[in-house]
Formats: C-alpha cells, sequence, structure tokens
C-alpha cells in the first residue's frame, strides 16, 4: 500500500525547465529542508513544499558564487567598505560565500586576536557566508598554527608593498620559510606575486596617462615573481596559489609547473578578462588596479589559458577605497589607490564577455562557484547537489542592464563598469533556503573544513 504514504513537505521547493545540476542545465525539481538540499528530481515529480518558486521560462537556477578574493577592510577602514555593504552588494549580484582578505583592515587578520576582532564585527552584518584568510608577513610563523587551527582558508602574503604599512611583504626566503611551516598541516599560501626589485627599476607612473602607470607595473614584476612561487613550491612541496594573475607570459611557465606536479593554483579576475589598457581614458583612475589591466591581445591569452585549465578559476578581487583615495581631481595613477570595485557585477561582467566568445553558462559557474569553492575545501558549496548548502541565484542569463553606481551597494560609488551594457540580471538570491532581502543579514560565519556550513 502506497496511496497513504504523506507527501513529504519541503522547507522550500524550486522547480523549473533550467536547473543547474552536476550534469548541466535540466529540467528539475529542488527539494530544500534545513537549508540544504535534500531532492534532486526530475520536473513533474510535484515536490511539495512550504514555500514553492516556479522558475519563470528566462531563468536559470544556478548554485550561489563563491568568491575567494574579497577586501571588506572592516574593522579599521570600513569608510572603505564594511561587511553590511560588501556582503549586501556580494548577495545582489548572486554571490552566497565571500573569503575576505587579511589586509585593509585594521587589525590585519595576522594572528588570532586579529581573526576575532573581525569575526566580532562581521557576526551581526553579513548578508552572506563568509569566510576568513590569514596573513602571513615577517615575523608572524609562530602566529600561523593558532590561525589555521581558529579555521582560516589559508594564508596571504605579499612579495612587494601591500599599501597598508600594518601588512609587510615578505622577501621569497620568507617565502618559502612560511610554506615550510605550512606543509606540516597542509595549509596554502596565496602569494600577490608581484617582484617589488623590477618595479623599483620601472619607469615611474606620475599623471594622468594609463599607459605610463602600466609601464610602471611591468609584466616582468609578475613574470619573476610567479617563477619564484612556482620554484619555492617545487623545492617544499607546499600548496601555493597565485593571486590574480594578470601577465599571460606567465602561462606557459604555470602549465610546465603544474605539468610536473608543483601544488599550484592560479585565479584571474573579471577586470583582466573584460577589459583593456587600451580603452582606459586619461585620469580614469577608477581602472587602476596591481597587477594592472594589460594589453587586449593580453587579455585574449588570459582567457585562453582559463579555457585549457592553466588559469583554475575567477575571483573578484573586489578592492574599494574611498572616492577620494582615488584621486577624482587630479586623476593621478601615481596617487590614486589601486583597486577595482566589481562584488556585485562580477557574473554579469563575467557572462557578458563569455557569451560574445561563445562560452557556456555553465562553465563560468564552474570558474565562479564549483572551482573556487574546492580548492579552498569549502564542501557542500558550489553545486547544486543533494547534501550541499541550499545555496542559489536565479539568473536571467538574457536579460540586460545599465551598470549604474547609484544602484550598487558598495559603499563607494566607484567603478571601472559605470555606464556599461551587462548581459545577466541576478533576479533572486537564496542562502541556505532562505531568499536574501537585503534587510535582515542571514549570512553565517564559516571555517575551513566545516562540514555544510554547521
Amino acid at each position: 500500500m502506497t496511496e497513504d504514504r504523506p507527501t513529504p513537505l519541503y522547507d522550500l521547493v524550486i522547480r523549473g525547465e533550467r536547473v543547474m545540476t552536476t550534469s548541466g542545465v535540466r529540467p528539475r525539481e529542488v527539494g530544500v529542508q534545513d537549508g540544504r538540499i535534500i531532492a534532486l528530481e526530475p520536473l513533474g515529480n510535484k515536490l511539495e513544499g512550504a514555500e514553492i518558486i516556479e522558475l519563470a521560462d528566462d531563468e536559470t537556477l544556478l548554485p550561489g558564487l563563491v568568491d575567494t578574493h574579497v577586501h571588506v577592510n572592516e574593522p579599521g577602514r570600513t569608510d572603505w567598505e564594511g561587511f553590511a555593504s560588501a556582503t549586501k552588494a556580494a548577495a545582489a549580484g548572486g554571490v552566497t560565500t565571500i573569503l575576505d582578505m587579511p589586509l585593509n583592515s585594521i587589525p590585519p587578520t595576522v594572528n588570532v586576536a586579529g581573526l576575532e576582532a573581525k569575526r566580532e564585527v562581521a557576526l551581526p552584518q553579513a548578508h552572506v557566508d563568509v569566510g576568513f584568510w590569514g596573513g602571513a608577513i615577517p615575523g608572524n610563523i609562530p602566529d600561523l598554527r593558532g590561525l589555521h587551527d581558529a579555521g582560516v582558508f589559508g594564508f596571504k602574503c605579499f612579495l612587494l608593498h601591500s599599501g597598508v604599512d600594518e601588512f609587510p611583504p615578505l622577501d621569497a626566503d620568507q617565502m618559502e620559510a612560511a610554506m615550510r611551516e605550512l606543509i606540516t598541516y597542509d595549509a596554502m599560501l596565496i602569494v600577490h606575486a608581484e617582484d617589488s626589485r623590477a618595479i623599483d627599476r620601472a619607469p615611474s607612473p606620475e599623471g594622468d596617462v594609463y599607459d605610463r602607470f602600466l609601464h610602471s607595473r611591468p609584466r616582468g614584476a609578475e613574470n619573476l615573481a610567479i617563477s619564484e612561487v612556482i620554484e619555492r613550491a617545487r623545492w617544499t612541496g607546499a600548496r601555493a596559489h597565485i593571486l590574480h594573475l594578470s601577465s599571460s607570459d606567465a602561462l606557459p611557465m604555470i602549465r610546465s609547473a603544474k605539468r610536473d606536479g608543483v601544488r599550484l593554483t592560479v585565479e584571474t579576475c573579471p577586470h583582466y578578462l573584460t577589459l583593456t589598457s587600451e580603452e582606459i581614458p586619461a585620469g580614469a583612475t577608477e581602472y587602476k588596479c596591481c597587477p594592472p589591466i594589460r594589453e587586449a591581445h593580453n587579455r585574449e591569452l588570459l582567457w585562453e589559458g582559463l579555457l585549457d585549465g592553466t588559469i583554475d578559476y575567477i575571483a573578484s578581487d573586489h578592492s574599494p577605497s574611498t572616492m577620494e583615495l582615488k584621486d577624482p581631481e587630479n586623476g593621478d595613477f601615481a596617487v590614486a589607490w589601486g583597486g577595482v570595485s566589481s562584488l556585485q557585477l562580477e557574473l554579469p561582467v563575467v557572462w557578458t564577455e563569455a557569451r560574445r566568445r561563445g562560452i557556456s553558462i555553465e562553465q563560468v559557474v564552474a570558474w565562479m562557484s564549483t572551482k573556487p569553492a574546492a580548492n579552498v575545501g569549502l564542501t557542500g558549496k558550489g553545486m547544486i547537489a543533494p547534501g550541499n548548502d541550499a545555496d542559489f541565484a536565479i539568473f536571467a542569463e538574457n536579460d540586460a542592464f545599465v551598470v549604474q553606481v547609484d544602484r550598487l551597494h558598495h559603499k563607494n560609488p566607484i567603478t571601472p563598469y559605470a555606464g556599461r551594457p551587462l548581459a545577466g540580471v541576478v533576479r533572486r538570491t537564496i542562502l541556505r533556503g532562505m531568499t536574501l532581502d537585503g534587510e535582515t543579514p542571514r549570512g553565517q560565519l564559516i571555517r575551513r573544513g566545516m562540514i555544510h556550513g554547521h
């Protein structure tokens, strides 16, 4: 007798023709209970839910994006950004998990006290899930194990001045010493790879001409630093990750290192994949970031590197500042803070360019959700699959909009994407089965090794 068995009632059921499963976009029904995906069944099975969302014909259910490179800057530089504004922007852009970088906040996350200060301010304000990176700076090797045990996702270092004095750089030998420490508990070192000597010898960037700034941060500076990371990772066996790759010259050396079994991963950013140095107007310091946006030919090679797997994934490197720090009066590239604000826009920015190149939305989601989640060990995120967190973005890939800075949740209304027409609108973002409204913070603080955010 089966007719009297009650149909299970889920907290939430989402159904539609276009649900991105691990085997591609399919007609499916998703049943959510207690914040987790419990059922994934063919469309037409009529799962019952306390709340039911029917996808419109033009909507695709995507896994929420996982952005592993965000500078939130709170506490200490909260006028640059902050957990409330950053996580609201993330939610509006379909990003359901962010990992916060250890610098630009005061104190930086270079010891457990710094991490606790950050967690305390983040918890009541988080609209999406937030995890944290630790920092590796001169003299803090004794602090790394404590941070690791407290759940940071890995450790960031710079090989040149970071832009803020409270987060000094490591030289190559200090980086190797950090790697030797981290390999004892298999933690990952993530590296801002630009060589300070190469930049010291490059021409100075004064003035409002972008090309001068570009020549002040030559590809060679990146190439040298990346080769150093590769060899030190080779010698130590440590896990290393190259942040925000912009020099396509480095791709062959990364490719051969991976072939050799060096434990290396690489990310690039939306701005390197969509913007080109040739188009940057005089004084347009909203385009300034380090390493810099390079030429159109370089951009083509970065796309090739993504498609062939040399570059593992895409992260925003959302690095905001106040308007004043961008030097709008003079537009001087030497003076302006380097950083691109893109957290709310990263999905449509990348999708617009990918679509133009005939790249599927499945591939974009792999680069912006599945692969970053897997690389940092976020089990339960990055895929729509039974057992995973019910983190979703409802995405209308053929809808379009023009970027208006006053519509962004970023604290400071400055972005190089202002005025751009983009394809793809995030119509709803769902975190653990709850629709994010931008009013009630529903995010949790997450730790490395946590299963499904519990």
